[in-house]
């Protein structure tokens, strides 16, 4: 996740125009349109999921499907589309295996030293996201941001805080990479966008809900495992156009990304995999 040391600034996407005239209006988007694409994202992991489950278990009903997923989300507190994508994404177990995981080691959740002072419990995926979008706000003294996970191919908004409904719903699901957010997970690198108004990175309905937003620059920082998986995203949205941030400053951001992007790999390989192995415990025994 280092950047190149021939480099020592992150992506620039923005350039040094001035504000807008005062003239400058921005028009809101569809919201009709952006409704229902996101019910049909969300809807399209969850019925791949269901369609798996049904030929793996011989289900006899898309409902017994979604009752499995929606039983397993709520008893194992994993959002249902991280249990969808993981059902997809995870090779299934062995035909009429009794385990999903059979000797599956377990280890600790690694340390977040860049949080000590921000997260208390180290195992929780909403504590630990939640203190990482508090840190980063922290650095880069910001007072808007949000924190998207990969899932199914996508940038999904999984918290978020000082943004407009509008601006959450509108990047509920990234799929394009005309975003800031998609430019960093692509190259798994750090991105500054020091001016929305004429940034070149976004197509004309991203730079109107940013505006609308109240957002004048941001800035992604990729959270990623030790492989160079890029696993989430955090954004920090800002009032005014940037100048920049300071050496110390990237490498503090870096670091966050870094050990934020390994306990998402941890909770991956254990919490998600419980939960696969309690729907798989569910499946066999309903059958």
């Amino acid at each position: 996740m280092r950047q190149d040391p021939l480099d020592p600034t992150p992506t620039d996407s923005g350039h040094t125009a001035g504000a807008p005239p005062a003239t400058y209006v921005i028009p809101a988007p569809r919201q009709h349109d952006v409704a229902l694409r996101n019910r049909q994202l969300a809807h399209a992991c969850v019925a791949r999921a269901q369609d798996v489950l049904i030929g793996r278990y011989r289900l006899g009903a898309t409902r017994m499907a979604f009752d499995l997923l929606r039983r397993t989300s709520q008893q194992m507190n994993i959002k249902l589309h991280t249990l969808a994508d993981a059902v997809i994404r995870v090779p299934g177990p062995d035909a009429d295996a009794e385990l999903w995981f059979p000797g599956r080691a377990r280890y600790r959740p690694p340390p977040l030293p860049s949080l000590a002072q921000e997260v208390g419990d180290r195992t929780g995926h909403g504590a630990v996201l939640k203190s990482t979008l508090r840190r980063v706000l922290h650095v880069t003294q910001a007072g808007m941001g949000n924190v998207q996970v990969a899932e199914h191919r996508m940038l999904r908004m999984e918290r978020h805080t000082g943004l407009s409904r509008e601006f959450t719903d509108f990047f509920a699901f990234v799929q394009d990479s005309t975003t800031a957010c998609a430019q960093a997970a692509q190259e798994g690198r750090q991105v500054t966008v020091k001016d929305v108004a004429v940034a070149e990175i976004f197509d004309e309905d991203s730079r109107r809900a940013i505006l609308r937003a109240g957002s004048r620059a941001c800035h992604s920082v990729p959270l990623t495992a030790p492989g160079g998986a890029v696993l989430g995203m955090i954004s920090s949205h800002h009032a005014r156009p940037l100048s920049g941030f300071t050496r110390s400053q990237l490498d503090e951001l870096d670091a966050v990304g870094e050990q934020v992007g390994r306990w998402l790999a941890w909770h991956r390989n254990t919490r998600v995999l419980d939960a696969l192995e309690h729907l798989h415990a569910a499946a066999t025994t309903a059958r």
